[in-house]
């Protein structure tokens, strides 16, 4: 299985999960070449493109809102050719009536505020033993997560990673600290 590194991505300024922290996260949603994937606030579609090269037979579903970042998840899915990949324009909580689907895992990159509300809604689109993975930043959203995730019965564990990548000088140059929470239905 090849892991695409950051810099094989086309870029603009919409954020991207970094190559590191994108690793750790699709391996938290032990996805198979089969299983169904649904990726919200997706950004650049790093973690989108990931798992349709990972989940060929599969089909993964790509919620962005801002138009420049979904600019760019297009040029991303057509450079990659990942044709079981769709993309829907729209806030999470605006399209979640149009997805009419269960999920062996659900990345959740963004929510835009509404932490709480998307897990509720779309804890109800996971298969029963799949896995819901969130990435956060904020101690803030890293609280309201586990206590919904805990209030809906999932089975929860996170870590706290930071990378710190060398440079031509040798000196270490760090990325913001990210937490990775994994729910599983049960």
């Amino acid at each position: 299985m090849k892991y695409i590194k950051d810099e094989e991505f086309i870029r603009g300024n919409p954020p991207m999960t970094k190559e590191n922290i994108r690793i750790l996260s699709i391996a938290k949603m032990c996805l198979d070449t089969d299983s169904k994937v649904l990726d919200i606030g997706a950004g650049t579609g790093s973690i989108s493109v990931q798992a349709s090269i990972i989940s060929k037979k599969g089909k993964v579903i790509a919620i962005e809102k801002e138009e420049d970042a979904l600019e760019v998840l297009i040029k991303n899915k057509e450079k990659f050719n990942c044709n079981n990949l769709s993309v829907i324009k729209g806030e999470a909580l605006e399209v979640s009536e149009n997805i009419n689907e269960t999920f062996d895992a659900i990345f959740i990159g963004g929510s835009g505020g509404n932490i709480k509300e998307i897990i509720n809604v779309y804890s109800e689109k996971l298969k029963k033993e799949g896995k819901m993975v969130l990435n956060f930043i904020t101690i803030g959203n890293l609280y309201k997560s586990l206590e919904t995730l805990k209030e809906l019965h999932m089975k929860t564990e996170f870590i706290q990673v930071s990378i710190s990548n060398g440079n031509r000088a040798n000196m270490l140059v760090s990325n913001n600290p990210i937490f990775i929470v994994t729910a599983e239905k049960i």
